[in-house]
This record gives structure tokens, C-alpha cells and sequence, in this order.
């Protein structure tokens, strides 16, 4: 008897094995669309690839996101169209990085700005296009200085702080001993004190 009952239970579970099967074979969608290339281009979030307002994030290459995605880390504040300028033209004071941009259509730059902290381009930051005053330099050779973090956590120590702006080296406080040319700002000359 004990053979019976177990014949049967095979009997019964192979039943709900072939019925579970059925039904989810049945119920299964039909293959999706092939997944796009990975080298497909990013469509664009608007007229400009990278234009004012929009968003980008890093990858192999900055690829436009929208501003909301999670994968946004930057944001374009300006954006100039055709040939490279000299520097960073046009980018405001406080930019974290600029962005070059060329290809079909698309050449110029865009001026960037982290959606979140760090901010290189902030005073004293160690980074960004510009040296503006509150910024800390090194001499990094012959008659050049090179941004670094006032807080000494860069690779360089810091040797000067830029502590105001004029227009000509005669305005500096007689207190300066560092002339540093400050492009892109209204003031021409950055007087830096040594530290």
C-alpha cells in the first residue's frame, strides 16, 4: 500500500509540474525589441547639444542627461558656439570646468558647474578656468603659478593667496609679493601675499 500512495504522489506532483509549466509558457511575453547599440548617440534635451540649463554626466565621454536623471552631474551655464576661444571666454567667475566640444555641428564649449560640492571654481578651491581673488597658488616653474586648495589637502602646498584685484600692478597694496594675471575677471592683476 505504501508503494500506491507513492506512485500516486509522483503521479500528482508531475501533473502540477507539467500544469505550472503550461501556464507560464503561455503567459510569457513575446521578446522585446532588440537593445539599441551602446554607440548610439544621446538624443538631445533640446536645440544645442549641451545648451544653456542643460545637464551632463560622466562616463567614457559627458553624454547630455536630463537635469533630474541621477546620473546628472554638471550643468551648462553658458555655451558658445563655433571655434575654441582663448581660455574660457564668456564663462562665468564660477566655473568648475570647461567642457570642449566638437563633432558634426556641435563645436564650441560649454561652461560647467557641479550640481554638487566640490566647486572647484569657488574661491580658494584649488581649480577651475579662472584664479579670482581668495585663491591660492605654487609656483609650478618658471614665471607660472598654478591653483591649489587654500586648505593645503592638494598635491601642492599653497604659497600665495590672491587677496584683491586691480587693474594695473601699481595698484597693489604695497604688501603684495606676487603679481598674478587674472583672465577673464574685470580687474586685470591678482595681488597675492605670501602665506
Amino acid at each position: 500500500m505504501y508503494e500506491y500512495g507513492a506512485a500516486r504522489l509522483v503521479r500528482a506532483v508531475s501533473a502540477a509540474l507539467w500544469a505550472g509549466t503550461l501556464l507560464l509558457t503561455g503567459c510569457q511575453r513575446a521578446p522585446a525589441a532588440p537593445a539599441p547599440p551602446a554607440s548610439a548617440p544621446t538624443p538631445s534635451y533640446g536645440a544645442t547639444f549641451l545648451g544653456p540649463g542643460d545637464c551632463a554626466a560622466r562616463g567614457q565621454a559627458f553624454r547630455e542627461v536630463p537635469c533630474t536623471s541621477e546620473r546628472a552631474v554638471a550643468q551648462v551655464s553658458v555655451r558658445s558656439e563655433g571655434t575654441r576661444a582663448a581660455g574660457a571666454a564668456g564663462c562665468p567667475l564660477n566655473t568648475d570646468f570647461v567642457l570642449y566640444i566638437g563633432g558634426e555641428g556641435a563645436s564650441g564649449y560649454a561652461c560647467m558647474r557641479n550640481l554638487e560640492a566640490p566647486h572647484p571654481g569657488d574661491p580658494g578651491m584649488g581649480g577651475g578656468p579662472f584664479t579670482v581673488v581668495g585663491d591660492c597658488v605654487f609656483h609650478a616653474g618658471a614665471d607660472q603659478v598654478k591653483e591649489t586648495p587654500c586648505d593645503g589637502s592638494g598635491a601642492n602646498p599653497p604659497e600665495y593667496r590672491v587677496t584683491s584685484a586691480v587693474p594695473r600692478r601699481p595698484d597693489c597694496p604695497a604688501s603684495t609679493a606676487l603679481y598674478v594675471e587674472l583672465p577673464g575677471a574685470g580687474e586685470g592683476v591678482g595681488c597675492a601675499r605670501r602665506l
